[in-house]
């Protein structure tokens, strides 16, 4: 059992009713099953809005076609057993609307403590509050975790910390919660060469990032059918590796399911082209830089490579052991 704390003060918290409260009167409300250490707007709003339109989406049990594509990713990734899972005090940073917190409430025995900045958390709590004391679920910064450091024995972060304003602070938040002797795993967007930025995420971002989220998902929605229809025709002609990363739209080859129905795969497509275009930081990182960052804040390296999983998606993966 991981107890709970005031993360600006460090003072033990106590549930009283509705909200959690320190020794000094700070108070930490409960909102729709969900304790919350954060204000109400910031910048994770757009992922808020995102998981809570899109509740269900890459959710397995929710869809049979996806062939268990975020069970296989939550496993290769980070090469965890669920046998030996069984008792572990696991901390998951940026749940989203719990893709991997149903992975791993379902198929193994931990007991999971996971945070969003967003209100996804809502989503979360939706699709995975069910799960009762195995479960505990907070609104929470990664810079302002409500849980003494060296709490957990395994901590991951996937598809999350190049959304983080400090890419290195937010490993060592991690690195920090983590027990010594306990694993940390996360994956993240990858600096690939020089070529990474020349592509519409990095050219349209700027702007899209600045529209409203309804104006954004609006726009998106209806361009998807076309745009869709022309990455499928390029593909088709042998140019998709030149041509497609400058259309405004998820790579449907290489990031998503492989055996969706159509309606599913435009929804991913629609939801994961959202995803693109309107978080506040995107800010990937090579893999050699994130190595040394493990190690600047007192994990060993174990792995730092790519993993390909699912539909040939190529992974940007560090692991290390807290020292």
């Amino acid at each position: 059992m991981v107890h709970l704390i005031n993360p600006f003060n460090g003072s033990p918290l106590v549930k009283d009713g509705d909200r959690y409260l320190d020794q000094a009167g700070s108070s930490f409300p409960i909102i729709r099953g969900v304790p919350r250490f954060v204000t109400e707007s910031n910048y994770t709003d757009s992922f808020g809005f995102q998981w809570n339109k899109f509740q269900k989406t890459q959710i397995d049990k929710e869809s049979p076609d996806q062939l268990g594509y975020s069970k296989e990713r939550f496993f290769t990734v980070t090469g965890w057993d669920k046998e030996d899972l069984s008792g572990k005090d696991m901390l998951e940073a940026g749940s989203g609307a719990g893709r991997f917190s149903q992975i791993v409430l379902d198929f193994t025995k931990a007991n999971l403590y996971s945070i969003d900045y967003s209100d996804a958390v809502s989503a979360n709590f939706r699709n995975n509050g069910h799960h009762g004391d195995r479960f505990n679920l907070f609104q929470a910064s990664i810079y302002d975790m409500p849980f003494p450091d060296k709490s957990f024995d395994k901590v991951f972060c996937l598809g999350v910390l190049q959304h983080t304003p400090d890419f290195k602070k937010s490993v060592k938040a991690l690195i920090d919660k983590a027990k010594p002797g306990a694993e940390i795993v996360v994956d993240f967007y990858p600096i690939k060469g020089w070529w990474t930025k020349i592509h519409a995420k990095y050219i349209f971002r700027p702007i899209t990032k600045r529209w409203s989220h309804e104006k954004l998902l609006r726009r998106i929605e209806k361009n998807a059918g076309w745009m869709m229809k022309l990455y499928k025709f390029n593909q088709k002609i042998g140019l998709g590796r030149v041509f497609n990363r400058f259309i405004p739209i998820v790579d449907i080859t290489g990031t998503l399911p492989p055996n969706l129905s159509k309606k599913e795969l435009k929804e991913w497509v629609i939801l994961d082209t959202f995803d693109m275009f309107s978080p506040e930081h995107d800010h990937p990182q090579r893999i050699s830089t994130v190595k040394k960052w493990f190690e600047e804040a007192g994990a060993k390296v174990t792995f730092a490579d790519f993993i390909i999983f699912g539909n040939n998606y190529s992974s940007a993966i560090v692991k290390g052991i807290k020292q």
